[in-house]
Parts: structure tokens; sequence; C-alpha cells
């Protein structure tokens, strides 16, 4: 598993490398048929991904987000990789820096290694469900872990774009909240990893692509990532479509 995760982390640093060339050289953004957002940056970074996971370890299938919407059907089994090329094409396409490379390695329904590149604030962090957590940072390499929520209420992270929705409002009144803040893409997983945050509700679609690998590195540093039930969100649901969820930090 650790010759695994050092797989992804690799080829995570360098699918950020790749997007930050085509950020500077200048793109155009497409519509897909569930009119989402896609440049040229989510098709080379998922290639460059893609590839290298087939030609290091053949025998893991891979299920990628861009190879999915083309029409590309995988039989998974009980591993598999999930590659988000491009977390968050809508903030990269409007020049924010609220984007990520993610590749997750899902055993038995379950995330355990996950890798996330920032390629526009230099970060990667990455995890192994039971070995830790870590954050890479202008060459510096430092262990991270989730926090217990402060006295004084839950710094909570949510989506940019369900910001002004009615059903967030209804679920944080549920709790003592000090701190709301709205940004893109799964570093809302990562803050919450690195112990800055301390809750993450989802109230909208996400693919299960868009969650694997930063599940996998906020479960590693400790915290959890739950369904409205009460139960882990799992992996390998039918139209790789994830229901609403909680990502906390640590509970107690």
């Amino acid at each position: 598993m650790q010759d695994l995760l050092s797989l992804a982390v690799r080829l995570a640093d360098e699918a950020a490398a790749t997007i930050r060339a085509i950020r500077a050289a200048g793109f155009e953004v497409e519509t897909k048929g569930d009119e989402t957002p896609v440049t040229i940056a989510d098709r080379q970074a998922e290639a460059l991904i893609t590839q290298g996971l087939r030609a290091a370890v053949p025998a893991i299938p891979v299920v990628a987000e861009e190879e999915v919407a083309a029409g590309r059907i995988i039989a998974t089994e009980m591993m598999y990789w999930l590659v988000d090329p491009l977390d968050g094409t809508r903030e990269f396409a409007a020049g924010r820096d609220e984007f990520a490379v993610c590749i997750g390695l899902i055993v038995g329904g379950a995330p355990v290694l996950g890798a996330v590149a920032s390629p526009a604030l230099n970060e990667l962090h990455f995890g192994l469900v039971g070995l830790g957590a870590w954050r890479r940072q202008g060459g510096a390499e430092a262990r991270i872990q989730a926090r217990r929520p402060p006295e004084e209420g839950l710094s909570v992270f949510a989506s940019r774009h369900y910001q002004d929705a009615p059903e967030l409002k209804a679920c944080l009144a549920d709790y003592r909240v000090a701190e709301l803040v709205n940004i893109g893409s799964a570093l809302k997983f990562l803050r919450l990893a690195e112990g800055v945050a301390d809750f993450y509700p989802r109230l909208g679609r996400t693919m299960e692509w868009d969650t694997a690998a930063p599940q996998a590195v906020l479960e590693a540093a400790g915290g959890a990532v739950m369904t409205r039930d009460g139960t882990a969100l799992r992996y390998g649901k039918p139209g790789w479509e994830n229901p609403d969820f909680f990502a906390w930090g640590k509970r107690s």
C-alpha cells in the first residue's frame, strides 16, 4: 500500500505541473453532456494519470471522470482506482485557485489511500488510512491531523456553489458555528484533515471520484465522512453518485 501511495503522489504531482502549464498558456472551456465544464487540462491530466496507473499496476482497474463521461465502462473489482483529474473545473475556468487533482484507491467499498494535489497552491496532501496523513508544500513535508472542535464552535467549510442554499442554513442551525467559509473543490476535506476546520456538510450532488481521494486523506488524519443516516460513505454505488454526506474532523 505504501508503494501504491507513492505512485499516486507522483502522478498527482505530475498532473498538477501539467495543469499549471496549461493555465499559464491559456485554454478554452467546453461543456459536457451533463452541462458541466471541461478543459484540455482535465483531459491531459487524466491521460497522464490513467496511463501511469495502468502501466505501473495493470491488475488494478481505473475509473476516471472523463473516461466515464465518454462512455467507457470499467468492470470494477475488490480494488480499483478513482480519478478526478481536475476537481473544481468551474473554479479553474473562473480563474480561482480552488481546484485539485484527486487519485484515490478503493478496497472493499472503502477509500484506503489518497493523493490530492492543489496545483495553484503548490500543495500536495496524501494519506493512508491506518498509517497517517501528510502535507507537502515548498519542499517541506509535515504530518497533519484533524482536530476536535473548539469550545467556541465549529469552523465550517462549505461549497461555494451552495452557499445560499436554504438547506445548508437549516442544517447549520443544529450546530454552534463560529465560522463559515465557502470554497470550491476537495480543499474543504483537506482543511479538515489539517485541523484548521471542523465540519463540511455536502447537501448537493457529488460523484465518487470527487470524494475518494480526499476522504482517504481526511480519514487517515483522524476524521470521518458519514451519510445522513450515520454510516460511512461507501463506494461502488450505481452511477458512481454519492448521497448527501457530512465530513468531520475528530468528533471526540
